[in-house]
């Protein structure tokens, strides 16, 4: 078993990179999981394309993520339960329904997408072992943000909660 001991040592070094953010990426602190990712070069590419993304919302007077409470106050214990249902409803609703003709804009979406779906399986990780418990109130608060998205046809809602996106990304990045 000459090998073991250099195999592990491959194997931790393996974990501890996969561990250290990558250069522009910042730890995020979601109740006990932490993830890190580059919110700059998520915000970077939604900047390109959100004047495009929100002249295509043609109801202006509803938001998806802005409604009265939907992430405010949201406990720290809940954090985690949120962001990852939040990652999932972005990659499983949101991006699967905004193309566009401008491939410009699409491979932005699918840069942002690519960034959340990276994102959501960290937080599924954490959340398989356990340090990700999903309380009544943040159940409730995506329930609401399910319902605004679901009250519209689902071109329209993909879109305007992808132009909404600086919401979730400034709540994101706000200490809790």
């Amino acid at each position: 078993m000459r090998g073991s001991p250099l195999l592990l040592c491959l194997l931790s070094t393996s974990c501890w990179v996969d561990l250290m953010p990558t250069a522009g990426d910042r730890i995020f602190h979601f109740g006990a999981c932490r993830v890190s990712m580059s919110l700059a070069e998520i915000r970077a590419g939604f900047r390109a394309i959100k004047a495009d993304i929100q002249s295509r919302d043609p109801i202006r007077s509803l938001s998806i993520l802005s409604h009265p409470r939907s992430l405010h106050r949201v406990k720290s214990s809940d954090r985690c339960c949120i962001t990852h249902q939040l990652f999932t409803f972005y990659v499983d609703k949101v991006f699967k329904h905004c193309r566009t003709e401008d491939s410009f804009v699409n491979r932005k979406i699918s840069s942002i997408a690519n960034s959340f779906l990276s994102a959501r399986r960290k937080l599924g990780q954490c959340r398989e072992q356990n340090n990700c418990a999903c309380g009544e109130e943040s159940t409730e608060k995506f329930k609401q943000i399910l319902a605004n998205y679901e009250g519209l046809n689902v071109t329209s809602a993909a879109m305007k909660s992808l132009g909404e996106l600086d919401i979730l990304l400034d709540w994101m990045e706000k200490p809790h």
